[in-house]
């Protein structure tokens, strides 16, 4: 193992608790990012390789997704938690043979999610064999072939699933849907099931493209910014840079949230003197602290109150002439929400009524509007139609298609957009298929595949009997943690492509394999030279990724390699795909790419332009709306309280700062005010009081669910301000709670904002 030693394994008895954070990013950013990536990294490699990321010749930061623009600093196109992502991956710490001769998966099932990925890089291929207690070196070829063994055995290719993280490239995106579909199957869960499927879901009925329809300059543009359901300062921390632009322009900026987050109250911009010694910019004008599950009712509130206002004065509220021209069903949706009641509202979002009418007339006094949102809005059992409601609220006044107005969800991993526009997707259209066929020459399957809960289902039931995951931490990311274990153990084979060790790699079919691939920051050198890779961020944005590191190992092979590789043992001479050609080159796989997905003509030459380019988008370039009607779709969604037995909450799920999805980078929640642990539940002091708890108390917390209880043992109770009747925990640690069977109608997403549970008192 080469580098400083890992940072043993951890309990929380030296967590300590002070005030939560009032304002994010400035000096406390900074001092974080060098303590951080010169304990993984080093003095020299941290700046060689922190002054490449989101630059046009540098690479794509592997954490979240927020386009980088084109006017980008040359000191530092990054965030904290930025460059925590990219110190993760570019460690000098190594996960060797030698290290799995000396842990058994036991030992490592045993382990907490920081301890496994504080190892460091995986350098060698490595098998578990039916029975063994620990995995042992295994030749390229060889694991090749023990996929490929297995997928053979199999009565259909149904019984098998491809599942993909959001960090995968394009390139590599579509060379693994491509195998799969040859293969037989169209069973590819992705991560997107587990976040903005609902946004998905709800944008492709409403205005059909299921991506947002705004760029940065949309926001800086805009005259009024709806955050809701999202903490930008820990999740998407570069998003505060924009928001502060927009703000300095005129913007106001409403957050809708049940946490007040430090990202939303204050942001303290790094690279700008007041951000380092001043005040920095504060950013909301109005924060409404909502009741969780309760945003749907604010956005019928507010669409009944732009009704009656058109009402008073006809002509001077609603955009007539959009919703005239370019929109279908109006009269039946403003008919239901007319009816809205308006004790319904009260009691669903938590919020005083005075503070709804001061929303809305902000919105009266607003042309241009944005709304943003991320998964606070898409893990409720009515995401879909609470986005559905989102869209009939910017429809109402014409503002999508218009300049500094739209629709803006806020996507997770780098390259989960474009994972689904590569065809990641267990429901492909029947054009992409038709597109596949014509250029492949083979009939892909038509039968829609499973996602990430059904896939888990049909590993339960025995239905699906290997799984193949191309990046990502399954188990760590999944709801109904004992179930999903039991069903990932209940396969023949399961097979992790990885570039460092998590839970996933404990929790094993009967036989295993772990296939190390490179990172993002490193230089991937095939037969025909250097390569580099694709992304495409959150607003359409496609643009090229370079690595430039020396790979943590030789034995390394990139995901593109390994894909191929993969597809040659198992599908022989069956389909007439170039899989060697694929991975000698990869302007090859783009020649194809062009031909086969709608927006990529020239892709070659058009993504080698500094920057790269924008995928069209016909609702926002001109109006246009591939619907079912050929026209964006007003939709009924009907208002339903969440209500809650007495002495119970509505938990949600939550990411902590040291941590992006289920990577935790350490064990501090700065601006929550956490340090040195993570089994904590915030409560509402109101709550604690009539529930009979103390600050500080430990406790269990246990779900109910129409199946049974689930408990996640051992957790600190802390007084917060979040929303009455409402409490927060990190995940993965209460991923158990979340009942693999409360899923989001038509997305089928997992519900982790809207978990009713009760807390009860740890035994001593």
């Amino acid at each position: 193992m080469v580098g400083k030693a890992p940072v043993g394994d951890v309990d929380d008895s030296g967590m300590r608790v002070s005030a939560p954070k009032r304002y994010a990013a400035g000096v406390p950013a900074i001092m974080s990012t060098l303590k951080h990536a010169g304990r993984e990294m080093g003095v020299r490699r941290t700046a060689l390789t922190l002054l490449k990321v989101n630059q046009k010749d540098g690479f794509d930061c592997p954490g979240c997704a927020w386009p980088e623009g084109d006017h980008r600093s040359p000191i530092g196109e990054y965030c904290e938690n930025g460059a925590k992502a990219v110190a993760e991956e570019a460690t000098l710490r190594r996960v060797t043979p030698e290290f799995f001769a000396a842990h058994s998966v036991e030992d490592l099932a045993g382990r907490t999610d920081f301890w496994l990925g504080q190892q460091g890089r995986l350098t060698h291929p490595m098998y578990l064999a039916e029975g063994a207690s620990h995995y042992a070196p295994v030749g390229w070829d060889e694991a090749f072939g023990i996929v490929a063994e297995e997928l053979a055995k199999l009565g259909s290719p149904d019984e098998a699933a491809f599942y993909t993280s959001g960090r995968t490239s394009n390139e590599a995106a579509f060379a693994y849907q491509l195998f799969v579909r040859a293969f037989g199957t169209n069973n590819l869960p992705d991560c997107s099931n587990m976040c903005h499927e609902s946004s998905g879901s709800a944008l492709s009925e409403t205005i059909g493209v299921g991506k947002g329809s705004v760029s940065l300059e949309d926001l800086h543009k805009a005259d009024l910014i709806l955050v809701v359901g999202q903490n930008p300062g820990t999740n998407h921390p570069r998003m505060l840079s924009a928001l502060e632009k927009a703000k300095r322009a005129g913007a106001h900026i409403v957050a809708v949230n049940p946490l007040p987050e430090a990202g939303l109250l204050r942001f303290k911009n790094p690279q700008k003197p007041n951000g380092l010694v001043g005040g920095g910019t504060s950013l909301t004008d109005e924060f409404a602290q909502i009741r969780l599950n309760g945003d749907l009712a604010l956005f019928r509130a507010l669409n009944r109150m732009l009704l009656e206002a058109e009402d008073a004065a006809p002509g001077t509220v609603l955009d007539r002439a959009f919703i005239d021209e370019h929109s279908h069903g109006f009269e039946e949706f403003a008919d239901d929400v007319r009816k809205t009641d308006w004790a319904d509202v009260l009691e669903a979002t938590g919020l005083p009524r005075t503070q709804i009418e001061r929303i809305h007339e902000r919105v009266l006094r607003s042309e241009r509007v944005v709304v943003c949102w991320a998964m606070g809005l898409t893990q409720h059992r009515n995401s879909v139609p609470t986005i559905r409601e989102v869209v009939n609220f910017l429809l109402l006044r014409g503002n999508i298609g218009r300049e500094g107005a739209g629709v803006c969800p806020v996507r997770g991993h780098s390259n989960v957009q474009g994972d689904r526009t590569m065809g990641i997707y267990e429901k492909p259209s029947a054009a992409f298929l038709d597109a596949l066929e014509a250029e492949f020459g083979f009939a892909p399957p038509r039968e829609h595949g499973h996602d990430v809960v059904d896939a888990i289902r049909a590993m339960r039931d025995g239905k699906v009997k290997v799984f193949l995951a191309v990046g990502g931490n399954f188990v760590g990311a999944t709801p109904d943690t004992a179930a999903t274990e039991a069903a990932l153990r209940n396969t023949a084979l399961t097979v992790q492509v990885s570039t460092k060790l998590n839970r996933s790699h404990a929790v094993t079919g009967r036989r295993a394999l772990i296939l190390p691939t490179l990172g993002r920051t490193e230089a991937d050198v095939q037969a025909s030279g250097p390569q580099f890779v694709t992304v495409e961020d959150s607003m359409s944005a496609v643009h090229a990724s370079t690595g430039r590191l020396e790979p943590a190992s030789r034995e390394l092979r990139s995901e593109v390699a390994i894909v191929c590789g993969i597809a040659e043992k198992v599908l022989g001479d069956r389909v007439a795909v170039p899989w060697a050609a694929f991975r000698d080159d990869y302007d090859v796989i783009r020649d194809r790419i062009e031909r086969v997905v709608p927006g990529f003509t020239d892709f070659n030459r058009r993504v080698r332009v500094p920057g790269g380019f924008v995928l069209p988008h016909g609702p926002r370039d001109e109006r246009r709306f591939p619907t079912a009607t050929g026209k964006a779709n007003f939709t009924v969604n009907a208002l339903e309280v969440l209500r809650v037995p007495a002495g119970r909450l509505i938990l949600q799920t939550v990411r902590s700062h040291d941590q992006y999805n289920t990577t935790i980078y350490g064990l501090d929640d700065r601006y929550r005010g956490i340090k040195a642990g993570r089994r904590v539940v915030f409560v509402n002091p109101a709550d604690l009081a009539q529930l009979g708890f103390a600050d500080g108390q430990m406790v269990d917390l246990v779900s109910e669910w129409a199946d049974g209880e689930r408990r996640a043992p051992g957790f600190r109770v802390v007084a917060y301000p979040t929303a009455e009747g409402c409490c927060a925990a990190y995940f993965p640690e209460t991923n158990v709670l979340v009942p693999l069977d409360s899923t989001a109608e038509v997305s089928n997403t997992p519900t982790s904002k809207s978990v009713v549970v009760r807390l009860v008192a740890a035994e001593a």
